[in-house]
């Protein structure tokens, strides 16, 4: 059955939605996702892998955290039988209503400023969350068959994985929980009300936050044109510039490997081309 058919029925038998229009937001990492229009209003859709239900489902809690904190985040939409997700022939999906406003865009310094802003907001209101499936992040194993997709790859991988090695053993770092994809459009702003958003938590789990700063430096084309991004993370966020200093280069050559493992893994070469080319431009 096609996704868009699989989408359709589950939401109709486990939500009672009905959609209207169904758009594919843009390809993330750690899952997909899909903005949903009902007569009833607009959602936000997300499926993750099977395996990663359990830390989909804290996400999801996280942004019941935010919200009685006062943090714009979407609101979970429990099926009709109380759960938060559901499982599907495709993986775990769970819905989420979509806050008013538009994406934000990467490529604009004031947006990034915002970006930034609220991607620290996040990270400091989590602190203290704690949710029994909320996993400590994985990293990946330099032993993996799949890892012999190209002749890089391996090692390519595995000096990512024991710089971040060191840096975790040697570095005093800040551990929070993980949104995994923070993608500027992940937030959004409302231009009627001024006010800034997270449409969705991710499955990540927990690590050094400064791990989905480095993801969202991926995601605006590296460090060098991240500055305003960066600035509003740290003018928000739990983090100091001297650990982002130093903890930035070695978890942005880490994001950029895991890219790699899961392309490889996947067998998709778009993904690995892209992931080869960004560790070969990155300095050192």
């Amino acid at each position: 059955m096609p996704d868009d058919e699989i989408l359709r029925s589950t939401l109709r038998d486990q939500w009672h939605l009905v959609p209207s229009e169904i758009t594919e937001q843009p390809v993330a990492l750690m899952s997909r996702g899909w903005e949903i229009t009902t007569p009833d209003g607009s959602y936000v859709a997300r499926l993750a892998e099977s395996g990663a239900r359990a830390p989909m489902e804290a996400g999801l809690m996280a942004a019941e955290h935010l919200r009685g904190r006062r943090i714009d985040a979407g609101e979970p939409i429990r099926t009709l039988a109380g759960a938060l997700t559901v499982e599907t022939e495709r993986g775990a999906l769970g819905v989420q209503r979509r806050l008013p406003g538009r994406p934000l865009d990467c490529r604009d310094p004031v947006d990034q400023q915002w970006w930034g802003e609220r991607l620290g907001v996040v990270h400091k209101a989590l602190q203290g969350f704690r949710h029994p499936g909320l996993r400590p992040w994985q990293l990946p194993d330099p032993d993996a068959p799949h890892l012999d997709a190209e002749p890089w790859l391996r090692a390519t991988v595995s000096a990512a994985v024991a710089a971040a090695t060191r840096l975790t053993v040697t570095d005093q770092l800040t551990y929070g929980m993980l949104h995994g994809d923070p993608a500027a459009d992940v937030f959004v702003l409302d231009p009627a009300t001024g006010r800034s958003g997270l449409l969705h938590c991710g499955a990540c789990g927990t690590g050094p936050v400064v791990y989905d700063v480095a993801a969202a430096v991926a995601c605006a084309g590296g460090p060098e044109v991240a500055g305003e991004m960066l600035d509003g993370y740290l003018a928000a966020g739990p983090v100091r510039r001297d650990e982002l200093d130093a903890a930035l280069p070695v978890l942005l050559r880490l994001r950029w490997a895991v890219q790699a493992d899961r392309a490889a893994r996947a067998g998709c070469p778009e993904g690995l081309g892209a992931a080869r080319e960004a560790l070969e431009s990155m300095p050192g």
